[in-house]
């Protein structure tokens, strides 16, 4: 198969997966509000599914380097449909810590499978004429857009089906797509001609762990409030149903892809310009006052300004997360590219677990303004970090 073909294969994989992923999310958030769990009871089921993203980028990078992506991904399709399938026993059952080692295997899955899909791309495009930032953003933006289709196919599911036939439903449409790429995925794919150790699995590259660091605080703004205490707000505040809640936050979704997708147009790339540090470190700050600016306003609109605050986050969330990603695939070295890219995807495992618990917590303690100070302060530290990447260095250099 030719670069783009399995360009394809591995999309589609990272689309399968991604619709699986997005919906089990609402799917569980939701059905477990209507259980009658607290938003810290709630937050806590994603506890392990934040964790072990955390040690998967980390060791799934390293394996990625020694075995192949095709391996890793396709290991990460299989937990997905065994995660899937641990969810469809009696309600009785699903306790919280049994749902939170289904959910483990749901982050060890999605880490694997994100992991595999971000580093085949250094492997397959090549950083002239831009090909490397557009295919990049393309996967990443496309990914994103799914997952807003899973969380409105997972509320719908729950309204038409129910808990346990939704998760029959996906492990049935996972397993085809496991099955497809287990005979056509290169198995050459990503394999490091040096077999890396597993102490070199932390990064030594100055750029690479401050780019990290802007990750964590970026990803963890965004979960503060938007995991747990957005869905539970919307319900229990604006007394919105669960069908309304899923579509909305699919459309949010989707909308962030979009504009993930169109970002070399927007961020200057028909100009001859990748983006640079200081494009993030820009776009960061400029995030900033949006989730400050609702906070200061919530109590006199709560509706407006949750629906237009949360469409000016997405716009500028989906900007700083592809310039992101477009930043590390680029720094990474081309030999055992899995390595670098699982580490940076480490640090975005932990951003979301904080971000995750403080969602949970901060909002039954302090309320959806506090959620999203706390959200304003992670960006802003985001924007301060990427200050520190190395100017000397080529390909990502301070210019905006």
């Amino acid at each position: 198969m030719s670069p783009l073909q399995q360009y394809g294969l591995v999309t589609g994989n990272y689309w399968a997966f991604t619709i699986t992923d997005g919906a089990l999310r609402m799917l569980v958030v939701l059905y477990f509000w209507q259980l009658g769990y607290s938003p810290l009871e709630i937050a806590l089921l994603f506890l392990f599914y934040e964790f072990f993203g955390i040690v998967t980028n980390l060791v799934g990078g390293w394996l990625g380097a020694r075995w192949g992506l095709n391996v890793t991904m396709n290991i990460g399709l299989a937990l997905q449909v065994g995660a899937l399938l641990m969810l469809t026993v009696p309600a009785e059952w699903l306790g919280v810590v049994y749902v939170m080692v289904a959910q483990a295997l749901s982050g060890i899955a999605k880490d694997l499978n994100k992991m595999s899909a971000k580093s085949a791309i250094k492997n397959l495009a090549s950083d002239q004429s831009g090909q490397l930032y557009r295919w990049v953003t393309l996967l990443t933006g496309s990914k994103n857009a799914l997952k807003g289709v899973g969380f409105f196919v997972g509320a719908l599911l729950l309204a038409w089906v129910g808990f346990a036939a939704a998760m029959w439903i996906m492990a049935g449409v996972l397993t085809v797509f496991l099955l497809v790429s287990m005979l056509l995925l290169d198995g050459r794919l990503g394999k490091a001609k040096h077999k890396p150790k597993f102490n070199e699995m932390f990064s030594k590259n100055p750029q690479l762990n401050w780019l990290s660091g802007a990750r964590f605080f970026l990803f963890g703004a965004r979960d503060v409030w938007f995991v747990v205490a957005l869905p539970v707000f919307l319900v229990s505040v604006l007394e919105w149903d669960h069908t309304y809640v899923g579509a909305y936050l699919a459309l949010w979704v989707i909308g962030y892809g979009i504009v993930q997708a169109l970002s070399p147009k927007l961020t200057g790339w028909k100009s001859g310009k990748n983006p640079s540090a200081g494009t993030a470190r820009f776009l960061a700050l400029s995030l900033a006052g949006v989730p400050l600016l609702m906070a200061l306003l919530l109590d006199w609109a709560p509706q407006t300004v949750i629906v237009v605050g949360l469409l000016i986050f997405g716009v500028l969330f989906a900007l700083n997360s592809a310039v992101h990603s477009y930043l590390i695939v680029s720094i990474a070295s081309h030999d055992g590219t899995s390595k670098d890219v699982g580490f940076y995807y480490m640090a975005n495992a932990a951003g979301r677990l904080v971000g995750t618990l403080l969602s949970g917590y901060v909002y039954q303690v302090a309320g959806m303004e506090a959620c999203l100070a706390i959200s304003a302060v992670f960006v802003l530290i985001a924007g301060l970090v990427v200050i520190k990447m190395d100017v000397n260095k080529p390909g990502v250099n301070q210019s905006a």
